[in-house]
């Protein structure tokens, strides 16, 4: 359905780790405090105890709807559960024109795609035909968004078992860098997500870790078309995620939900485990937040899907 695009040459600085902590992070931490500083000052000034909240759409991946039905049954299910929205996967997964088709007739938005094929196929790798096939997985992601109205494809940068953190950079940065013509040409942002991919954290390091990695590749990307999908439970194994919203502040244009509990050691259901989902919610009416919020987690029937939004309604109340 989608024709690949063909990809001129684009140069991608050689940034070492040094080079990009330097000349990204600093600005990165900068431009979050001023944001939190200054969202404190109109705080203050209008003599608020809280900044201004505003409202998050809830939204699920679609392959976590179960059960022997039509596409266009599953748009009615989760629409009638009362979601918001749905996300798809690309290349692959479901069926695009028939999505669209469903989409259009229950008013149930696709707000966008998750690049299905990252893991498998990284822009990290040191064949560069593997990163081209990489570039072009990307490519069709973010004009299949386009094509069922979505504003984004979700993209995981690679992987550190690839190489040294000096080598997989660069990589990944020339692969999103030549996939930016065609994002910005369909106005479809490019959103990196915060994964156990060793990239961007230490895997054994301390568990107060910071966002400081993860902002300053991309402010490295040096795009309006690259952003951040935060994972809300993927990191609290390695940090707080309210202090991470803080450090990435507009830098997040959607956000994935799900648990964890440090006690345990592993996953958990939304709103148990040891997340602070008070202070998560904080973070994000401090730094301006609104759009989509997307469950990844075990799907299942009706009544599974129902108990997973009154969750998300619970920890991410409008």
């Amino acid at each position: 359905m989608v024709d690949h695009l063909k990809n001129g040459s684009s140069n991608a600085s050689n940034v070492s780790r040094r080079d990009l902590m330097r000349r990204t992070a600093a600005a990165g931490l900068a431009l979050g405090a001023a944001t939190f500083s200054g969202t404190q000052t109109v705080v203050q000034a209008a003599g608020l105890s809280k900044p201004q909240r505003k409202p998050i759409y809830k939204s699920l991946k679609f392959g976590m709807i179960k059960g022997n039905m039509s596409i266009l049954d599953k748009f009615k299910l989760v629409q009638d559960i009362g979601y918001d929205g749905v996300e798809l996967n690309s290349p692959g997964g479901e069926n695009k024109p028939e999505c669209l088709e469903a989409s259009q007739k229950t008013g149930l938005p696709i707000h966008g795609v998750v690049d299905s094929r990252h893991w498998s196929v990284r822009a990290t790798e040191s064949d560069p035909k593997r990163r081209e096939e990489c570039l072009n997985d990307l490519i069709i992601a973010i004009k299949e968004s386009h094509f069922c109205g979505g504003s984004s494809a979700l993209f995981v940068p690679g992987h550190a078992k690839d190489g040294r953190e000096s080598e997989i950079i660069p990589r990944s940065i020339e692969v999103i860098q030549k996939a930016l013509p065609t994002a910005a040409k369909l106005g479809i942002r490019i959103l990196i997500e915060n994964v156990w991919n060793q990239m961007f954290y230490d895997h054994d390091g301390k568990p107060e870790q910071s966002a400081e990695r993860y902002a300053a590749f991309i402010d490295a990307c040096n795009s309006p078309w690259v952003g951040a999908y935060y994972d809300i439970g993927n990191h609290h194994k390695y940090g707080q995620p309210q202090d991470w919203i803080r450090t990435l502040g507009k830098r997040i244009v959607k956000v994935d939900v799900k648990g964890y509990s440090r006690d345990k050691n592993n996953w958990s259901a939304i709103g148990d485990g040891t997340i602070n989902w008070p202070a998560v919610r904080d973070a994000l009416d401090e730094i301006g937040f609104t759009g989509w919020c997307t469950a990844e987690v075990g799907g299942g029937d009706r009544e599974r899907l129902t108990d997973i939004l009154d969750r998300l309604n619970r920890v991410l109340p409008n």
